[in-house]
């Protein structure tokens, strides 16, 4: 299975990548698949590559679901 997450850029780099944070961590991708990409902006990214921005409130809403999956799973491991 193949998962691509939204995140959002927190510094550019030199040579098209970029740091970006997704669920607290940063992490360096490239953004030679994304045009015109700024700090501020959110993108899909997986396997290191920014795919695409993502509008600002599609992203919030994804990664609410995200969080509300970790949070089920914490509970089921939990036992309730």
């Amino acid at each position: 299975m193949c998962l691509a997450v939204p995140a959002q850029i927190t510094e550019l780099l030199a040579d098209d990548m970029a740091m970006v944070r997704v669920g607290g961590v940063s992490h360096r991708i490239s953004l030679s698949l994304v045009e015109k990409a700024q700090v501020g902006d959110y993108v899909i990214v997986h396997v290191g590559y920014a795919l695409s921005k993502m509008d600002p409130e599609e992203a919030a809403k994804t990664l609410a679901l995200f969080d509300e999956y970790n949070e089920a799973g914490a509970r089921e491991a939990l036992g309730g």
